[in-house]
């Protein structure tokens, strides 16, 4: 059989439980496609709960505190391997339509940045600009969620050429003078809407490398349901919010957590202890003063921007059927990290490591290779995906990659590869500092600098309710998870160089 090409479809900040085969309340009818055609994982996690940092380590098989590209604003440096890097160099053609967020909107002299102000809304620019970009011969870009200022890149050069001349129109202009009190409902015709663009442009792609008849690695990079909550119709009214299950806080739940977290449900909460500069204000913002009433219309949008996001990922899906490329194609659909719409009293994201923020949809389909159909609880992490594709495709996985291959896992010959799971994450920059170890039955979290914690059993209470961190009971338990996440931390340093000599 001919080497695998590969097809990585990414959301954006989807909750775990958002798929329609496993949750009711929501359609997503493509996606229910791909968990009956292939292998669901449902203990999958990021590294990070935030865009960049998760999206480099996809790329470089690396934890952000390897790769550099620790938070949101920082970059993901042009020297690093990636794995588009290897496919290359292997013969595979390589493109990313949509969002790549490996750059910060704001450039430095010491660090340029291709997806920052004023480049990102130069046209001139992008008419000529594909590529290459960190192992991608091929790259089609926007930077938005919905209608943030920093519309641009490709996707305004697609809605010139389909002739949407008011495309500014729908979009925050750079003064921020359009009223931002607009939501739920996107004023933007479906025909113009990203998730549209996405699916065409990657259409095109998967067209073109059938006609040249080449080996390729196209990931389709979609912005929802990232908030805002808003999106075309008819999907802003697709759901009644009076008839889905809202998660809300349990009484007296943070009264064993970290300061911060029942901080966020007090109305006027101080963070300065965690907030040194508005970049750090990262997390806090979206969790305070968010009425029952409008988390369930959020919700009920947010499920609108999962649905619509589906309906496009089918329409990818199809024309891989159409062009006979399915048979040979590996699709991996998952998410950058989770999401809160009312877990625990949360909105949005931030740093929380409950599991709704760092557990992830994840599905893989490979037609008579990956089993159909199945439920597997073998943990996988987005730093795994990069070594494993290249295991798929043949090609040597470097050694400064400390991803786990997962290619026997997938292929359902091998029960698991790895026994525990590492989330990061850190503010500006070092207020708000903590790592999570989790493995098949616990979770530990540590704060740098900070005697408290948290420790939850997973199995006695999957809805993360009481934190064991203080319990005397749990104390020998919370020994040994410490040991043991010290022991994962020394086991994913990255070996670049292997030993040669004795000396």
């Amino acid at each position: 059989m001919d080497r695998p090409n590969i097809l990585l479809i990414t959301s954006d900040q989807q909750h775990w439980n958002t798929i329609g085969a496993f949750n009711k309340e929501v359609s997503t009818p493509n996606l229910d496609r791909l968990v009956k055609e292939g292998t669901t994982f449902s203990r999958a996690y990021c590294p990070n709960p935030t865009c960049t940092p998760s999206r480099s380590s996809i790329i470089t098989g690396l934890y952000p505190s390897q790769h550099g590209a620790w938070s949101l604003g920082t970059k993901l440096l042009e020297d690093v391997h990636t794995v588009g890097d290897s496919l290359t160099e292997g013969g595979y053609r390589t493109s990313l339509i949509g969002k790549a967020h490996f750059q910060p909107l704001n450039a430095t002299e010491e660090y340029s940045s291709l997806e920052s102000y004023p480049i990102l809304q130069d046209l001139e620019f992008w008419q000529e600009f594909n590529g290459p970009f960190y192992g991608f011969d091929h790259v089609e870009l926007a930077r938005n969620h919905v209608n943030e200022a920093h519309v641009g890149q490709h996707y305004a050069l697609w809605l010139e050429e389909k002739g949407c001349k008011n495309w500014r129109d729908y979009f925050l202009p750079p003064t921020g003078t359009m009223d931002r009190s607009i939501k739920y409902k996107w004023e933007i015709p479906e025909e113009y809407h990203y998730n549209t663009w996405i699916a065409e442009q990657t259409n095109k792609r998967l067209e073109q490398y059938k006609q040249e008849g080449e080996s390729f690695f196209l990931w389709a990079s979609f912005f929802d349901p990232h908030p805002p909550y808003l999106v075309s119709e008819p999907w802003d009214t697709m759901y009644d919010p009076e008839k889905l299950t809202v998660p809300v806080v349990t009484a007296g739940e943070h009264e064993k957590n970290p300061p911060h977290f029942q901080m966020t449900q007090e109305d006027n909460p101080d963070f300065s202890k965690y907030i040194e500069s508005d970049i750090g204000n990262i997390g806090f913002r979206s969790h305070v003063n968010v009425l029952h009433d409008e988390a369930k219309k959020n919700m009920a949008v947010y499920y609108g921007m999962v649905s619509m996001l589906d309906k496009y990922i089918g329409v990818i899906l199809d024309r891989l059927d159409e062009l006979g490329l399915a048979d040979n194609t590996i699709v991996v659909f998952t998410s950058d990290h989770g999401h809160f719409f009312g877990q625990h009293g949360l909105h949005d994201k931030g740093g929380f490591h409950y599991e709704d923020l760092i557990k992830l949809p994840f599905i893989v389909r490979y037609p008579k290779r990956v089993p159909s159909g199945k439920i597997s609880n073998s943990m996988q992490s987005l730093v795994d995906l990069a070594p494993t594709f290249l295991s798929f495709a043949g090609i040597p996985i470097p050694s400064l990659m400390t991803g786990v291959n997962q290619k026997d896992v997938w292929l359902g010959e091998k029960e698991e590869e790895r026994d525990h799971i590492i989330c990061e994450y850190r503010t500006q920059p070092t207020k708000v500092h903590l790592k999570t170890y989790v493995d098949r039955r616990y979770k530990i979290t540590v704060y740098y600098n900070e005697t408290y914690g948290e420790l939850f059993d997973l199995q006695e209470d999957p809805g993360e309710i009481c934190n064991l961190w203080d319990a005397p009971d749990y104390s020998e338990i919370k020994a040994n998870l410490l040991l043991k996440y010290i022991w994962a931390e020394l086991g994913k340093e990255p070996m670049k160089m292997p030993r040669i000599a004795g000396a």
